[in-house]
């Protein structure tokens, strides 16, 4: 917790913080730690209690933080997409309640097949934004890392931040694995027949697409009659 603590004071920059409340909160922390550090055996528990609960609250509101001074705010952007688009939950992310009904109540198969194929496309959409995503918080990632060990050990890592970043390590460890276990390999090919079905059906609205363009603009060329 101490050290989460002397990470935060150092972060809203002593010194240099315009910060007023901020930089009174920072003193506070670092003479608390200083104060616990220093203090008989007898007081250490109560002055490392008080210490601990201060570095608690200034932690509980970090996202408060002044720009420039958030443990996570480089993640920040990619923290608010990311927590919707995990691929594990089958939840679909357009149209939820229509397709649900229409799947409940209409007995025909063909219908509940293009709908099965809207779920299966949701999905696929998920995994590559995900995928983006996660390559777009490598730098973000390795910038907002060394808050991550802090918080784990002094038993804080109850934010949003938290199982967000460990989407992202876990999805760049699925592709970086060189020995991927059973389960891996099994998840790797449904991903991949997922967005291989994704791709094709792509490129068959494309050539639909193409084909009627191609016939607008056949329509709508000149009729230049016969040559002279």
């Amino acid at each position: 917790m101490l050290e989460l603590g002397r990470k935060l004071t150092k972060e809203l920059s002593l010194d240099q913080s315009v910060d007023t409340l901020g930089r009174w909160m920072a003193h506070y922390i670092a003479e608390l730690i200083s104060s616990a550090e220093n203090a008989s055996v007898e007081e250490r528990p109560a002055k490392m209690h008080a210490c601990s609960e201060a570095i608690l609250r200034l932690w509980k509101h970090r996202h408060e933080l002044p720009s420039g001074r958030r443990p996570f705010e480089t993640l920040e952007p990619i923290l608010r997409a990311l927590e919707s688009l995990d691929p594990n939950d089958d939840t679909p992310r357009y149209f939820r309640a229509v397709r649900s009904a229409a799947d409940e109540e209409n007995d025909n198969d063909d219908t509940k097949s293009w709908l099965k194929m809207i779920d299966g496309l949701d999905y696929s959409a998920k995994i590559l934004i995900r995928y983006c995503l996660s390559q777009a918080a490598r730098n973000a990632l390795d910038k907002s890392a060394g808050w991550v060990p802090l918080a784990e050990a002094a038993g804080v890592e109850d934010g949003i931040e938290f199982p967000v970043i460990r989407i992202v390590v876990d999805e760049a460890d699925l592709l970086e694995e060189p020995d991927p276990d059973e389960a891996t390999r099994k998840q790797l090919e449904d991903r991949l027949d997922r967005l291989e079905g994704f791709t094709k059906m792509a490129t068959a609205l494309a050539s639909e697409l193409r084909q009627k363009i191609q016939k607008i603009q056949g329509e709508g060329a000149p009729n230049r009659g016969p040559a002279a």
